[in-house]
């Protein structure tokens, strides 16, 4: 009984030890099934195919790395994944194509180029000020005191002749009393007459000396008035005060004419040019327009804003501004010019260069760098980059960039090779100058690159792979030819892996 029990626990060993040799068997085997569904197929015409979907590919990525291409899938040298396939259906050099209904969710809208006449004009902002040219000024003419100040404070409103001040006038006391003195005296009127002249001569005017004649009483006081309705810009003197000859007492300008100074962008300076026209309006009441011609161009270039000065005369005879006024100007020039025009809402400017996505022919959407001049209302001037005709895009700019970095197809519109995880690199300050080497087959050369089948780079943490290298320029390595094994050098640059040398393997150091 005991030797069947052994020999029954022999026999349940042994089937155990086959069923998992079996199982070894079959895993292995399936997974040299799947490992081989990675590898791409060739067709006749030389165009690498996906084997799974049956699709041309272009080259693999790490999405991660969308700029650095390679020829064969396998696992990305960046990061813990593998590579992806770019299709040739799918994007390229020729933009890249978007589902309709993602179009949709994503809220794009397109605009068309067109080529319009527009006038050679601008919108500015301009201010409004006193006309200096009519400001009058009010003066003493002799010494004495302010006997009475009427006016109260800079800024006043006042009407024609309304009283500014009242001078004592001590000085025209003694003259007119002399005059009294010989007319009382019945002396010839050549006495009469010089003793006019003197008192003409202190500034005493000639309404004084008429009362003089028709009341026979001296005066010593004179009030000074308005010479014209307006405000008090300047008032100078207080009451009591001592003036003297010369002095300016106050400064009166006008508001039936007002001065508008228009703040001119330093890019529109050379084309800004006296006489032409004018068309201002307050955000106050936008219904009433104000019209002018620039009458002068102010020399020099404000340094805080950097803008030109325009100035020009307004009429504001119903006094419905004041100076200090923000308005809204549109200048106009003498004759129409033929635009190439895009709402400016289409237009991505990124500091160093300006953008708009065209929609080609086939629906794909690709970036293109453009020149833009001056804008007209909403619109932006294209000087170069589009044409007349083509279609752009007008909202949704950004979410088309990210859908497009994902895929690896259009460059990102900032200019920059990669916005996403940088590629993982040594810790120091020198990582950038890094340089790492090593040996491979030339697999294929081109203006561009060149790629490598090449051995393992334990500094990168990189097993053997075959991928592309940037040449630093296209006239780079001539003597480098396909099937070669060579030991070349390369450094991490912001558009890739960059060649610094590449020479025979029997010339390496």
């Amino acid at each position: 009984m005991q030797k069947k029990q052994l020999a029954r626990a022999a026999v349940m060993v042994f089937a155990a030890a086959a069923l998992l040799g079996v199982g070894y068997v079959a895993g292995t085997y399936r997974a040299s099934a799947t490992g081989s569904t990675a590898v791409a197929t060739t067709s006749a015409a030389g165009d690498k195919i996906d084997p799974k979907t049956g699709r041309k590919v272009l080259y693999w990525h790490d999405p991660m790395v969308p700029n650095q291409h390679f020829d064969k899938p396998g696992k990305s040298p960046f990061m813990n994944m593998q590579l992806e396939p770019v299709y040739a259906d799918e994007g390229g050099s020729s933009g890249i194509k978007i589902d309709p209904g993602l179009q949709q969710n994503l809220g794009i809208r397109y605009a068309t180029v067109r080529r319009q006449e527009t006038t050679e004009g601008f919108d500015a902002v301009g201010t409004t000020q006193f006309d200096e040219s009519k400001a009058d000024v009010v003066q003493s003419r002799v010494t004495g005191y302010i006997d009475h100040l009427y006016a109260s404070a800079p800024m006043q409103r006042v009407a024609k002749g309304a009283p500014i001040a009242s001078l004592f006038v001590p000085d025209w006391l003694a003259p007119q009393e002399e005059y009294l003195a010989l007319k009382r005296g019945g002396l010839d009127d050549g006495m009469l007459v010089a003793s006019r002249a003197r008192m003409r001569a202190m500034s005493i005017p000639d309404g004084v000396i008429a009362s003089l004649d028709r009341t026979g009483k001296a005066q010593t006081h004179i009030t000074l008035s308005a010479p014209e309705a307006g405000v008090l810009t300047e008032l100078n003197v207080r009451d009591g005060a001592m003036v003297s000859p010369g002095q300016t007492l106050a400064k009166v300008a006008g508001l039936s004419k007002l001065w508008l100074i228009i703040e001119i962008p330093e890019a529109l300076a050379l084309s800004v040019q006296s006489g032409m026209t004018v068309d201002a309006t307050f955000s106050g009441d936008p219904t009433q327009h104000f019209k002018g011609q620039i009458r002068e161009v102010l020399p020099g270039v404000n340094a805080s804003s950097r803008t030109l000065q325009a100035r020009l005369e307004i009429d504001n005879t119903a006094l419905k501004l004041t100076p200090g006024m923000l308005m809204r100007v549109r200048v106009d020039g003498h004759k129409p010019v033929s635009r190439l025009l895009v709402p400016s809402e289409a237009v991505i400017t990124t500091g160093k260069r300006s953008v708009v996505i065209v929609k080609n022919s086939d629906g794909r959407l690709q970036p293109v760098t453009v020149t833009v001049g001056n804008d007209v209302g909403n619109q932006s001037e294209v000087l170069g980059g589009l044409s007349d005709g083509e279609q752009v895009v007008a909202s949704g700019q950004f979410l088309i960039d990210s859908e497009a970095s994902l895929k690896s197809v259009l460059p990102r519109l900032e200019g920059s090779t990669s916005t996403g995880p940088s590629v993982p690199a040594p810790a120091t300050p020198s990582a950038a100058a890094q340089t790492y080497e090593t040996t491979g087959k030339v697999e294929k050369v081109t203006a561009g690159d060149i790629t490598f089948s090449h051995e393992p780079v334990p500094a990168l943490g990189w097993g053997a792979m075959t991928m592309s290298f940037g040449k630093p320029s296209p006239t780079a390595f001539p003597e480098v030819k396909t099937g070669e094994t060579v030991h070349f050098v390369f450094r991490q640059s912001d558009d890739g892996y960059q060649l610094t040398k590449v020479e025979p393997v029997g010339g390496a150091k």
